[in-house]
């Protein structure tokens, strides 16, 4: 099967295969073994009506459209493993010769990922926040476990701060009360904040049944931005009863027998959480300052869908938040203006495209395996993030044909955490940033005893492997602050549709 390729641009080519007939044979045997099981013609059983009375009744011109379409995937498939061609899309696909019985001709022009070198990674640098859990960080949310185990009672006297009251809202407009800015029986904490500005200084200071009002400034709906009155009542007030930060609390509220054990262990749960998230941030750091130093050419039609399928993302996050871009872009420091927001937008397609392109190459280049155990691993954490079983996880992979997308994530990911290893990454204070020992729930793995160094027996390679599999670049779920949060570069992630997610 004679291919040859012209290549149309650095992310284009053109593809031309001639198949001959002989090739095409099983294709064809098949269509008419298709058509013979359709058709009633007199005088032949259903499915052995000959090759013959099949084209003279149906049409040689139909047998032949069918035994091509069927053995176009086959032979495309073959011209792009022959020459080696990575395509980042669907093939626009033409016969543009056809000779029956002699030989079939067609062409496939396809978007592919251009040639580039890659950068050196061990020349990379990124720089990330330090750790830094303070003693307020832990006050904080011991503060919130004590508000966990605290209880609420009523009380007869005027609201304070840190009560919290039961109240109803009318807003009103000359006079006249806005249908969409009103609430009834809403319970809020007075100090909280995150309703309407002046509320807290409204409402402190007032009992049960009592009613006053104030000027405030809406921050959603059909009137947002506008001057109001708003009318609040208060029915009912109540105290927060917390427990004593003590020996006693922390038995009651956790495994530990002291309140010191409970604050270091919160410490240490913090400082996880710190650690988790400097490692995202170092890994789209390394990936992101190595993109800048290249210059690919991203295939136009790829970049465009690429930059659709986010724009509609965003679109459906503002309507399922209520709330249009402007509005959403007020309350935010992402941009000042729309233009600048799809800009931006924009350019992380771009890059996260980019990106996608030199972790592929990356692996291809140093054929980065996938074993069953990282697909079990992979399918795993689907699995905690949708909160569902991984047999559930499997099966909808299978029913919907998402294992090589699945496999291009962990190659991917294995592909970025080489690339990161190999970079120097420091933090704000200078230190040097080692994530070989981080674990998956932000902790480090102890460093190996001298006791525990394999001796000289174990060099020669024959006894246990003791090398630790790279992570996989961490999942990041979209922010609920953020309408926008499209795949860093250092996480790009698999073509799943949304909608048919288990």
């Amino acid at each position: 099967m004679p291919s040859t390729v012209e290549q149309l641009s650095p992310s284009r080519v053109k593809i031309t295969i001639e198949v001959p007939f002989s090739e095409l044979q099983p294709s064809l045997d098949k269509a008419y073994q298709s058509v013979a099981q359709q058709v009633t013609i007199p005088g032949f059983r259903k499915g052995k009506v000959p090759p013959m009375v099949i084209d003279q009744r149906v049409g040689r011109g139909t047998i032949l459209q069918e035994a091509i379409n069927e053995a176009l995937p086959q032979f495309y498939g073959a011209a792009i493993e022959e020459h080696k061609l990575n395509p980042l899309g669907q093939p626009e696909v033409e016969v543009t010769k056809l000779e029956d019985r002699e030989r079939v001709e067609f062409t496939a022009e396809v978007d592919v990922r251009p040639e580039f070198d890659l950068p050196d990674f061990s020349a990379v640098t990124a720089e990330v926040p330090a750790i830094e859990v303070t003693d307020d960080d832990v006050a904080e949310q011991l503060e919130q476990l004590r508000q966990r185990f605290g209880s609420v009672n009523p009380v007869e006297r005027a609201a304070g701060d840190g009560d919290v009251v039961t109240i109803s809202l009318t807003a009103r407009k000359d006079g006249q009360d806005i249908e969409d800015a009103t609430a009834e029986d809403v319970q809020y904490t007075i100090g909280a904040g995150g309703m309407l500005d002046g509320l807290d200084e409204a409402v402190t200071g007032m009992s049960a049944g009592e009613s006053t009002t104030f000027d405030s400034t809406l921050v959603g709906g059909a009137s947002r931005g506008e001057e109001v009155e708003v009318a609040v009542t208060v029915s009912a007030v109540a105290e927060r009863d917390l427990p004593e930060a003590d020996d006693d609390f922390a038995q009651l509220a956790s495994e530990f027998d002291t309140i010191d054990e409970l604050r270091e262990q919160i410490r240490v749960q913090l400082e996880n959480r710190e650690r988790l998230e400097q490692a995202g941030l170092a890994r789209d750091n390394v990936l992101e300052n190595a993109i800048s130093t290249l210059d690919i050419e991203v295939p136009e039609k790829i970049r465009e869908e690429e930059l659709e399928a986010r724009k509609a993302q965003i679109e459906n996050q503002l309507n399922q938040a209520g709330m249009d871009l402007e509005e959403y872009l007020s309350q935010s420091e992402e941009a000042e203006t729309p233009e600048e927001f799809w800009a931006d937008v924009e350019k992380r397609s771009r890059d996260a495209l980019t990106a996608q392109m030199v972790l592929d190459q990356y692996a291809e280049q140093n054929e980065v395996p996938v074993d069953q155990n990282d697909l079990t691993q992979h399918i795993m954490r689907i699995a905690q993030q949708q909160q569902s079983s991984p047999e559930q996880v499997a099966q909808h992979m299978m029913e919907h044909n998402h294992l090589p997308e699945y496999m291009t994530e962990i190659r991917r990911g294995k592909a970025l955490a080489a690339i990161v290893d190999a970079a120097t990454i420091t933090d704000s204070n200078g230190a040097v940033v080692d994530l070989s020992t981080l674990q998956s729930d932000g902790s480090l793995a102890a460093e190996p005893d001298a006791a525990d160094e394999p001796d000289a027996a174990d060099e020669d390679g024959e006894d246990d492997d003791l090398s630790a599999e790279s992570p996989d670049s961490p999942e990041s779920p979209d922010s609920p602050e953020s309408p926008d949060s499209p795949d860093s570069p250092a996480s790009p992630s698999s073509a799943t549709d949304e909608s048919d997610k288990a």
